[in-house]
């Protein structure tokens, strides 16, 4: 069984299309050893060692979330009662901080369903923007700052009337909402624009006392520290809205948002289940593998995500002292789910789940089993207890394959 299921990965791995100086590999992976969890008791895990490890990551990965942001202001803009034909109700929160008024703040969308009272709730960033989430008509265009992508209505870097609903196959809201969940989201952008220089418009150049003069130190937050800030932010507003149960909340995020989702669940508690779809390198993925994309490759493209000491990591990734494992254990003993594509070669899905699988003890110092199995499930085969893991068959995307298993995994971990 084992060698037939590192066969198929290594032939599925052969089948992506090369990229020059990227491994696809599976006899060429990296075999430097995981940096040791040091597990000995449960409660020695919450008081010593994940403090221990939580902190290795502020410093050499994402940086440390300032605790000095300032209170944040919340203000329902508008309530729609009857949105998507009289399933749920909408709401629009716009989330400032009146200290720091360089920020313009976030506009979060909220859709609970009028069937449920007091609903668990799904609370991720979107990439396109609440329009883009939703088809429905009367959702306000997005003013801020967009990748382009003609394809998506996206033309000199903001959205058009052609963006709207183009996000929608990753957000099913209908099959969501029948299932009895509601769903907070925003666009990443509103936090900090997604591009090198970005930050100078955003958040984090709102919050340091040299602006947009900021010259990043290592250990200080990049770009996926100030989204997993925001993500954080919906949570405090959701703790007051009367139709959401705030004691249960699940934070999604799909690729650089999946990577977000997880640092937002290691520092956020309130986030009761930690979703990540496709996360890859800097999220669910194992960096020592050297499978796919690597830490050289996405320091180099997207410096302004991860805090400047881990590009320091290009090429030597047995000197970091911290890997994906440790990131999904941080979230012990709250289950957690990663998700990877059987076509997403370049995420390395065999990275993701041996995270999932390495982290596993430290659930069991709590009692709970982790993902169960020794060895990547079938394409298609959802496995795991508080780690959860599937490797459908698709590309890099999110899929009602993906969300089916996510609402199955909290209806069954939140049964009342």
């Amino acid at each position: 069984m084992r060698t037939s299921l590192f066969l198929l990965f290594a032939a599925s791995a052969l089948a992506q299309t090369p990229r020059p100086g990227v491994n696809y590999d599976e006899t060429k992976v990296g075999n430097d050893p995981l940096p040791d969890l040091k597990l000995t008791t449960a409660e020695d895990w919450t008081n010593k060692r994940r403090p221990e490890i939580f902190k290795l990551f502020e410093e050499n990965v994402y940086g440390r979330t300032p605790t000095d942001v300032g209170a944040a202001k919340f203000e329902v803009t508008a309530t729609k009662k009857d949105a998507l034909g009289g399933l749920a109700t909408r709401k629009f929160i716009h989330i400032s901080v009146p200290s720091r008024p360089a920020w313009p703040g976030m506009d979060v969308m909220l859709y609970t369903p009028n069937a449920t009272k007091n609903a668990a709730c799904f609370v991720g960033l979107s990439f396109g923007g609440n329009h883009a989430v939703s088809t429905e008509a009367d959702v306000p265009l997005s003013t801020r700052w967009m990748r382009e992508s003609k394809e998506k209505g996206v033309v000199d870097h903001h959205a058009t009337e052609a963006t709207r609903g183009t996000e929608s196959s990753r957000w099913p809201l209908e099959m969501i909402l029948k299932r009895g969940f509601a769903v907070a989201t925003a666009y990443y952008g509103d936090i900090e624009p997604d591009r090198a220089d970005g930050w100078k418009e955003g958040l984090r150049a709102a919050v340091s006392p040299e602006g947009a003069s900021t010259v990043w130190k290592d250990g200080e937050w990049g770009a996926i520290g100030a989204w997993s800030w925001g993500l954080s932010r919906i949570a405090d507003y959701l703790q007051t809205d009367a139709q959401v149960d705030g004691k249960h909340l699940a934070v999604i995020g799909h690729s650089r948002l999946g990577k977000t989702s997880l640092w937002a669940g290691a520092q956020d508690a309130r986030f009761g289940i930690v979703i990540s779809n496709d996360s890859g390198e800097g999220g669910a993925a194992l960096m020592r593998r050297d499978f796919g994309e690597t830490t050289a490759i996405i320091t180099k493209a997207f410096p302004h995500w991860f805090t400047p000491k881990y590009a320091s990591y290009a090429g030597k990734a047995a000197a970091c002292p911290v890997d994906a494992h440790m990131l999904i254990a941080l979230m012990a003993p709250r289950p957690a789910y990663i998700a990877s594509a059987a076509e997403d070669h370049w995420a390395d899905q065999k990275g993701e789940f041996l995270s999932g699988k390495y982290a596993s003890p430290v659930y069991a110092l709590f009692g709970k089993k982790g993902v169960g199995v020794e060895e990547p499930p079938a394409i298609d085969q959802p496995v795991g207890n508080f780690i959860g893991y599937h490797n459908r068959t698709g590309k890099h995307d999110v899929t009602d394959f993906d969300w089916t298993q996510y609402l199955n995994f909290a209806a069954r971990h939140w049964a009342k």
